[in-house]
C-alpha cells in the first residue's frame, strides 16, 4: 500500500513542478509579445499620408541581416526598403539576387525561431566595426604616419623603450626628445623605438590599428608596423633635452679615415655643434679635435681603454691636431649595434642558472649577458617591472630552456640542482643588503626613505639577511654541478674581460665590437634616482660583527672549494 501511495506523490510533485515551469514560460512570452507590440506601435507613431511604413516585424528580423548594411547605406539599391515593403513577399527577393544567400534554417529547434520573432525587435542593433585608432590628440609632435618595420633591422635603430601598462605617444616622445632623438615610432601598442632617420618604406594607415596601452584610441603600430611621429618640442612634464659627456682625453688612430666614417670640418667648431651632428648621424661618440669633428663606435681601433691625461686635450687647436690628441664625448644616441635581442631558436642542451644573493647585482648582469649574447635571459620568478623594461623572458616560463639562462635566488639543494651549471654572482655584502633594502622600499630605481632606516625594519632586516648572503654561496659551492663565479666588483673594474669569461661560459661566440658595444650601453636603465639617505653609514658595530664572521666564512670556503678568495674590499673592516 505504502509503494504506490509514494509513487502518486511523485507523479504530483513532479506534476506540480511542470505546471509551475510552464506558467512561467507563458507569462514570459507573453510579456515580451505586449512589449514588442508596443516598441512597434511607438515607433510607428501617427500615421502621416505619404510617408513611409514602418518595416514590418518579419522585415526587421530577416531583411535587415539579409540585405546589410549597404543596402541602408544607399536608398538607391534598396527600393523596396523604403516604401516598407515587405521583403519576404517582394517578387524581387523570392529568389536571392547574386552575392546573397538566404539565411539558414536550423531545423533541429524550431522553439529557437519561434522565440526569436518575438525577441528580434527587443536585440541591440549590430555594432560597428571600431573605427581604426588615429594619431594622439594632444600631440604636440607631428603625425608621419604608419610605416614598416619588417626584417631583421629595425627601422628606427635609436633607443628601445617598453610598458605594457600605460605606453602613451607623449611618454613616447618625450623619452626620445630627452635624448636628442628626432623621430618617435610607436609598435604593438607599447613599444617605442627613437631614431634620427625617417623609415622608408610607408603602410597604410589602416594598418596602424592597435591602441596605445595607456591612452585609448590613439594609434600605437601594430605587428611591425610603426606610427611615426616627428619630436617637434619637449613636452612641459618632460626633463631638459641631454647633452654630451665628457668621456676623457684620447689619442687618435693612426688610421683616422678608416676608424671614423663620418666627419664634419669648419671654423669655431664647438661641442654643442659636433655633438649635435654625430647625434644626427646616430653615432654614440662625438670626437673632437681643434676644428675636426669625427663620429663613431667604440671599436678594436678606437675602445677608449685608454685615456691619457686631459692637459694634452687643452692646447691649442693647431697644436692638437699635430699631436695627435682628441676630446671625446658620449652622445645621447644609444650605441644600437648590441640592442638586437631574441629568444634562443631552439631548446637549450644547457639548463644554465644565473644565480645570486638579492641585491648583487642580478639584473645588471642579465643587461650585460643579454646585450653581449643577443639572446633573452629568463627568470625563476615573474616581475612585470622588468618586462616592461625590455626583460621578454619575465613572462616566459623558466623551464622553457628558450633563454640563454635563468635568475634565481633559492639555495635550496633541490632548486640548485635542477640546474646543469650556473654563473655565481657574488658582492660585496655590506652593498647587497644596502641595495636589497632599496628595493624592497622603493622599488629597483629609488632609495628607501629615511624613515625606513631609522626604524626597527632596518636592523630586523640585517639580522634575516647577513645569514641569507652566506648560506646562499655556501649551498651553490656544495651543490652546484658546474659553476663560473664572478664577482660583482670585478665586473665593475673590468667588464669586457670578465664578460668574455660569462659568455664563453654559456659556449656564444661574440664579437670584440659587440662587447665594446655592451661597455658603451653598460649601465642601460638601472641607475637609482633620487635622493640617497643621510646616513652612508647604516651599520652599527653589532651589524659590522655579524656581518663580517659571514665575511669569513664564505672566503674560507670560496678557497677550499679552489677558487680565489673574496676581494680585498670584503676584508672585515
Amino acid at each position: 500500500m505504502a509503494k504506490p501511495f509514494f509513487r502518486l506523490q511523485k507523479f504530483l510533485r513532479r506534476t506540480q513542478f511542470l505546471l509551475l515551469f510552464l506558467t512561467a514560460a507563458y507569462l514570459m512570452a507573453g510579456s515580451l509579445l505586449l512589449l514588442q507590440r508596443a516598441r512597434v506601435a511607438t515607433s510607428q507613431g501617427p500615421r502621416v499620408p505619404g510617408a513611409p511604413q514602418a518595416l514590418p516585424v518579419a522585415t526587421v528580423a530577416l531583411g535587415v541581416d539579409l540585405l546589410g548594411s549597404r543596402a541602408l547605406q544607399d536608398p538607391r539599391g534598396s527600393p523596396d526598403l523604403l516604401l516598407g515593403v515587405d521583403v519576404l513577399q517582394s517578387p524581387l527577393l523570392r529568389r536571392p539576387p547574386p552575392g546573397l544567400r538566404w539565411p539558414r534554417r536550423n531545423r533541429s529547434s524550431p522553439h529557437r525561431r519561434w522565440f526569436h520573432h518575438f525577441t528580434s525587435d527587443l536585440q541591440a542593433p549590430p555594432t560597428l566595426a571600431p573605427e581604426t585608432p588615429g594619431p594622439a590628440a594632444r600631440s604636440r609632435g607631428t603625425y608621419l604616419g604608419c610605416f614598416s618595420d619588417e626584417g631583421q633591422e629595425r627601422t628606427l635603430k635609436g633607443a628601445v623603450f617598453y610598458d605594457l601598462r600605460k605606453m602613451t605617444v607623449s611618454h613616447c616622445q618625450d623619452a626620445c626628445a630627452e635624448r636628442s632623438y628626432i623621430y618617435a615610432g610607436l609598435e604593438a601598442g607599447a613599444e617605442c623605438y627613437c631614431g634620427n632617420r625617417l623609415p622608408a618604406t610607408r603602410a597604410g594607415l589602416q594598418e596602424c590599428n592597435q591602441e596605445c596601452k595607456g591612452e585609448k584610441g590613439t594609434a600605437c603600430g601594430a605587428s611591425d608596423r610603426l606610427s611615426v611621429y616627428r619630436v617637434d618640442m619637449l613636452q612641459p612634464s618632460s626633463r631638459k633635452r641631454q647633452t654630451a659627456t665628457y668621456r676623457g682625453c684620447f689619442r687618435l688612430p693612426e688610421n683616422s679615415t678608416n676608424a671614423f666614417s663620418t666627419a664634419l670640418i669648419q671654423a669655431n667648431m664647438t661641442v654643442e655643434t659636433c655633438s649635435e651632428f654625430c647625434s644626427q648621424k646616430e653615432f654614440p661618440l662625438a670626437v673632437l679635435r681643434g676644428w675636426e669633428c669625427y663620429c663613431a663606435y667604440p671599436t678594436t681601433q678606437f675602445s677608449l681603454h685608454d685615456a691619457v691625461d686631459s692637459s694634452l686635450c687643452g692646447q691649442a687647436p693647431e697644436a692638437q691636431r699635430l699631436e695627435g690628441y682628441c676630446d671625446v664625448y658620449q652622445t645621447p644616441v644609444q650605441d644600437t649595434r648590441c640592442t638586437d635581442r631574441r629568444f634562443l631558436p631552439h631548446k637549450s642542451q644547457v639548463f644554465v642558472a644565473l644565480s645570486s644573493f638579492p641585491g648583487a647585482g642580478n639584473t645588471w648582469a642579465r643587461h650585460l649577458i643579454e646585450h653581449a649574447t643577443g639572446f633573452y635571459t629568463g627568470s625563476y620568478y615573474f616581475d612585470g617591472t622588468l618586462y616592461n623594461k625590455g626583460f621578454k623572458g619575465e613572462k616566459d616560463h623558466w623551464r622553457s630552456r628558450r633563454t640563454i639562462c635563468v635568475k634565481t635566488h633559492e639555495s635550496g639543494r633541490r632548486e640548485i640542482e635542477m640546474f646543469d651549471s650556473a654563473i655565481l654572482l657574488i658582492r660585496n655584502p655590506y652593498r647587497s643588503l644596502v641595495a636589497e633594502f632599496n628595493r624592497k622600499c622603493a622599488g629597483h630605481l629609488g632609495y628607501a626613505p629615511d624613515h625606513n632606516w631609522k626604524s626597527k625594519e632596518w636592523p630586523d632586516f640585517v639580522n634575516t639577511y647577513a645569514s641569507w648572503w652566506s648560506s646562499h654561496v655556501l649551498e651553490w659551492l656544495k651543490y652546484g654541478k658546474r659553476l663560473l663565479v664572478v664577482h660583482y666588483e670585478e665586473l665593475r673594474r673590468s667588464l669586457v674581460p670578465t664578460l668574455r669569461d660569462m659568455v664563453a661560459f654559456l659556449n656564444v661566440s661574440v664579437s670584440e665590437e659587440r662587447l665594446l658595444c655592451v661597455e658603451n650601453n653598460k649601465e642601460g636603465s638601472f641607475r637609482r634616482r633620487g635622493r640617497r639617505p643621510q646616513d652612508p653609514e647604516p651599520f652599527t658595530p653589532e651589524m659590522k660583527d655579524l656581518i663580517d664572521g659571514y665575511i669569513r666564512t664564505v672566503d674560507q670556503a670560496l678557497r677550499d672549494y679552489n677558487w680565489t678568495g673574496l676581494p680585498q674590499e670584503y676584508v672585515p673592516r
